[in-house]
């Protein structure tokens, strides 16, 4: 999977998307290993013409299926599946348009920051809605990332607690 020629073509083409899932993790700080790139689009029509014609240019097809198998991916593909597992000749591709415990796409975009994947700018779901998506999901897997989240989470936020208290101690010797 080439995660930064993924995103650079997605920047490319002008979608408008969210990192999530296992490489938003890894962004994060997580040491889990996963096989492919989770994004939530936005749906607009404008959008999803894009998606569509990068993935048809990247030939993406049905993970687990057969790829000669008869398969449409258009608008109306899109619209009606809100979850794609796909295979494109970039690598494993997951695209979807709203993310269980966060919301649809604006959710997802508002509960996001920017970070840099690969050397590619680009945009992730921040660790907070991440582990509310995984929460409810309710999957094995997901439960089990949950503890290395937190964990992150905890050590983000002592360190945010250190800094504030070394910039306040700062201040009051400048006094």
């Amino acid at each position: 999977m080439n995660v930064p020629a993924i995103l650079e073509g997605l920047n490319a083409a002008r979608i408008r998307y969210v990192v999530v899932g296992g490489v938003a993790a890894n962004a994060h700080g997580s040491a889990r290993i996963t096989l492919d790139l989770d994004i939530c689009y936005d749906p607009d029509s404008g959008n999803a013409a894009r998606l569509t014609a990068l993935l048809a240019e990247w030939q993406a097809y049905l993970r687990g299926a057969d790829p000669g198998l008869p398969w449409v991916l258009d608008a109306r593909t899109l619209r009606d599946t809100p979850v794609l597992t796909l295979m494109t000749s970039l690598g494993a591709l997951d695209i979807m348009d709203r993310i269980a415990g966060v919301g649809e796409y604006p959710r997802v975009r508002s509960a996001s920051e920017r970070a840099d994947i690969g050397g590619v700018a680009t945009h992730v779901i921040t660790l907070d809605a991440l582990i509310a998506a995984k929460r409810a999901t309710g999957r094995r897997k997901d439960r089990e990332a949950l503890l290395e989240l937190e964990a992150l989470r905890e050590i983000v936020r002592r360190r945010e607690v250190k800094e504030r208290a070394t910039r306040y101690r700062t201040r009051r010797a400048k006094k």
